[in-house]
């Protein structure tokens, strides 16, 4: 293979036989070396092969600057997730998760510590991710010595939710928002807490969810449930004036009208979280 480009004592960029470009890493690889030279393909520890133009443009940014540690670190972290998650990711994870620790790193260096007012509610609503932070701090504190505080698996753990919903933004925290006020009108409501092992619950969280990413998104269900709606608002008349409350909430903080399907699921959630009450 011969070097396009040389990132840095560490990295180049080469291309493989179908002429994409191949990020190459390894110690050395590229001390001396020019364009046009061949790889040491021996000196080679890792590989990466980006589909996506635009992500593997910002990662070859970020392999200037980012010691080599940290991308094998935030490499060994997404494998993890991947396997823990059984999800597909998008690829801007690594660009992302490696930025992160890097940041991260530094802001612990000059004894910047950031708490993340979200923590619980992220572990409660993203368990599996959150495991993955958790396992993310535990790797970065045997391969690069640095101990993050507890708070940073919350902030690794949106990296992977964002990676699963193929965004690139924050809409993980978001959507972890809003699921925690619509719970807390239903809770105000009632005047109860509810089983959070139950699988009622863990149905109904996985519900507003997804409601609140289409809510963000902008998009609707269609509204072709009136009449069931119209028998339901009368045979659960308490978890329909909670999902209402809902509706009057996300209409005037987003400007999103709720349809009848919407309302419908709703108050069918509500009725079976507060059934037992």
């Amino acid at each position: 293979m011969i070097i396009k480009r040389v990132l840095n004592n560490n990295t180049v960029i080469s291309s493989n036989s179908k002429g994409v470009d191949v990020l190459l890493m390894g110690k050395g690889v590229a001390f001396g070396k020019k364009k046009g030279q061949p790889v040491d393909m021996e000196q080679i520890e890792k590989t990466f092969l980006l589909k996506d133009k635009e992500t593997q443009s910002k990662f070859t940014e970020l392999l200037i600057n980012v010691p080599m540690e940290y991308i094998l670190v935030s490499e060994k972290i997404i494998n993890f997730g991947k396997i823990k998650l059984g999800k597909n990711l998008n690829e801007i994870i690594y660009v992302n998760l490696t930025d992160h620790i890097h940041s991260a790193i530094e802001r612990y260096q000059e004894d910047i510590i950031l708490k993340n007012p979200l923590r619980w509610d992220i572990a409660r609503f993203y368990p599996d991710e959150y495991a993955v932070g958790e396992k993310a701090i535990e790797i970065v504190r045997n391969d690069l010595g640095v101990t993050f505080e507890i708070d940073e698996a919350a902030f690794i753990a949106i990296h992977f939710v964002n990676a699963e919903m193929d965004r690139s933004s924050d809409f993980a925290y978001e959507i972890a928002e809003i699921t925690k006020k619509i719970e807390t009108i239903i809770k105000n409501h009632y005047h109860t807490e509810f089983d959070e092992n139950s699988l009622d619950y863990y149905r109904f969280i996985t519900h507003v969810k997804f409601f609140a990413q289409r809510l963000l998104a902008g998009d609707h269900y269609d509204d072709e449930d009136e009449e069931l709606l119209n028998t339901l608002k009368h045979k659960y008349e308490g978890e329909y004036a909670s999902a209402l409350e809902i509706k009057e909430y996300v209409q005037k903080d987003f400007e999103y009208e709720l349809s009848s399907t919407e309302l419908l699921y709703l108050t069918a959630h509500i009725r079976r979280i507060t059934k037992n009450l």
